[in-house]
This record gives C-alpha cells, sequence and structure tokens, in this order.
C-alpha cells in the first residue's frame, strides 16, 4: 500500500514586528520630526522631507518611532501627509509651546491685554473657518483681513453686550476682569486704529493686535499673506486647518461662532450689518473676508 503525501510550498519565515531599530533609523525619525518644526518648510520642495513622509507612511515600525520622538519631545502628531508634511503641535508641557501669556508679553506691556491677544487668534479661527465642514475639507482654504476679523469681533461685542442687556447682567466689568466677555467689553472700548506720528497703525489698538496675530500665524506657517487690502489679507494653509480642529472643541470657538455673525449659504462669508452703527467704532472698508 503507497502512503500519499501531500506537498506544499515551504514556509516563509515571519517578518519579526518587532525589527532592530537602528541609529540610522533613529536619526532619520528625528531628522523628519526636525523637518515638521519648521512650519513654513513645504515638503514639495524638499526631496530628503518627501522621501521621509514616503518612509513614515509605508514602514510601520519607522513611522512608530518618529511619533515616540515626537512624544518625547512634547509633541502631538496632527498629520502627516504630503499636503502638510508631518504636522505636530507642541503639548502644554513641551519646550516647544508659545505659551499666551509669554506671546502677549512680547507684544505689549499691559498684561490685561493678554485677552485681547487671546481674543484676536479665537476670531482668526473663527472666520477663518466658520462651518464644521469646512474643518473636514482638506481642500477648503480660508481667507481672512486684518479689519474684516477686528469688525467682526466688535460686532461680537454688539452681541454679547445685548444679550447682557436682555438677560439682566452687568454690562460694566472690571476691565482686568478674566474672562472672555470681559475682554469683548474692553474690545469695544478700545481705539480700532489710531496712529503714530509715522502714520503707522498702534500696537495697541485692536487692528494692531490683529496685525501681531496674522503676522505671528504667518510666521508659523499658518497663514500665509496675499494682499495690503484691508489692513493686509491672508489665506490659511493645511497646517492652521489642523491647529484649528485639533481646538474646535473648545468651549470659547463654539460660542463665538454661535453667536450667528458669520452666516454662510453658499460657501461665502459675510458680517451681519448691525441695526445702528453711530456707536459701534467699525473700521473703515473692513474687506469682510470670504472663503473659496
Amino acid at each position: 500500500m503507497t502512503e500519499h503525501v501531500e506537498w506544499s510550498e515551504p514556509e516563509v519565515a515571519a517578518t519579526p514586528v518587532n525589527a532592530a531599530v537602528t541609529p540610522a533609523d533613529a536619526a532619520d525619525a528625528a531628522r523628519l520630526v526636525a523637518f515638521g518644526l519648521q512650519p513654513k518648510l513645504q515638503p514639495a520642495r524638499d526631496q530628503e522631507y518627501t522621501e521621509l513622509l514616503r518612509r513614515y507612511r509605508e514602514d510601520t515600525p519607522f513611522a512608530r518611532l518618529a511619533d515616540a520622538v515626537a512624544t518625547g519631545l512634547g509633541l502631538v502628531v496632527l498629520e502627516v501627509s504630503p499636503r502638510a508634511g508631518m504636522a505636530v503641535t507642541a503639548a502644554e508641557d513641551s519646550v516647544f509651546a508659545v505659551r499666551m501669556g509669554d506671546y502677549a508679553r512680547r507684544t505689549a506691556a499691559d498684561s490685561g491685554d493678554r485677552f485681547l491677544h487671546g481674543l484676536a487668534h479665537l476670531a482668526v479661527a473663527a472666520m477663518a473657518f466658520p462651518r464644521p465642514e469646512d474643518l473636514a475639507d482638506d481642500g477648503y482654504i480660508g481667507r481672512v483681513s486684518v479689519n474684516g476679523v477686528d469688525a467682526f469681533v466688535r460686532q461680537a461685542c454688539r452681541r454679547l453686550e445685548e444679550r447682557a442687556e436682555e438677560q439682566g447682567e452687568n454690562t460694566d466689568p472690571a476691565t482686568d476682569a478674566p474672562g472672555l466677555e470681559a475682554a469683548w467689553r474692553i474690545w469695544a472700548r478700545r481705539s480700532a486704529a489710531g496712529a503714530t506720528k509715522d502714520a503707522r497703525r498702534l500696537a495697541g489698538s485692536t487692528t494692531g493686535i490683529v496685525g501681531k496675530a496674522v503676522v505671528f500665524l504667518t510666521d508659523s506657517g499658518f497663514l500665509q499673506r496675499t494682499g495690503d487690502d484691508s489692513g493686509g489679507t491672508y489665506r490659511t494653509t493645511a497646517r492652521y486647518q489642523l491647529q484649528v480642529r485639533d481646538m474646535a472643541g473648545s468651549a470659547a470657538l463654539a460660542e463665538l461662532l454661535e453667536l450667528g455673525i458669520v452666516p454662510v449659504t453658499d460657501g461665502t462669508a459675510s458680517l451681519l450689518p448691525p441695526e445702528d452703527t453711530d456707536d459701534l467704532e467699525l473700521v473703515a472698508d473692513a474687506g469682510l473676508p470670504f472663503h473659496s
């Protein structure tokens, strides 16, 4: 009796899941994170950056190594893609974190102005991406202007004042009181522009504060300047969209958007005209932003 033997292909040795990490791998992972810390650097313009991004997407152990390097530096990886590069944001305890208090101290001597600088950044984000679908669409580009953001905040001041009066709340808090409502009220009292002797806008004016915010965002690779109209016009970058996605759950941003000052219908945005502008001190030629 002949015994039947079944033949099969020899088994291929499985690749070890935890392959040994070489110093060269660690160096490449750190190099990728270093590229991510250069927000203005576009991957398409750097061959090494492009190659490391490809390796991150195709080599899982390398991707985990790069993520670990970022985590060790106190960074949070938001996205790794050809459009955004290695987009990272700093955790609160990271040496790379830029705190609003530090930012405000570099821009103003008055500690009370920190609230206004924070509000300027909040308003830019709200105007750049007024709808949830704007944040979800990778191809969406928001556009803002300095004067438009200032006009937007002044409309918010008016809306909050009306709401406070309807609810019988105190409408005249101390100027150094914390909280966004106090900041909005302080904003309404501040001069919109003002000018120095050589016709430059005052740094402490509200358009000066917005101007400082958008310059900082531009230097950080979040905005790109597109023109000089309306105090300066800007378009958003993929990195800024990711940053705003990360902060979209904040109560302050949600409250600002819920005021309904930026109605959106067909993809464009505009500011609602106030019923009475005599006491609003709106900026001339506010240059309301549009979106594409």
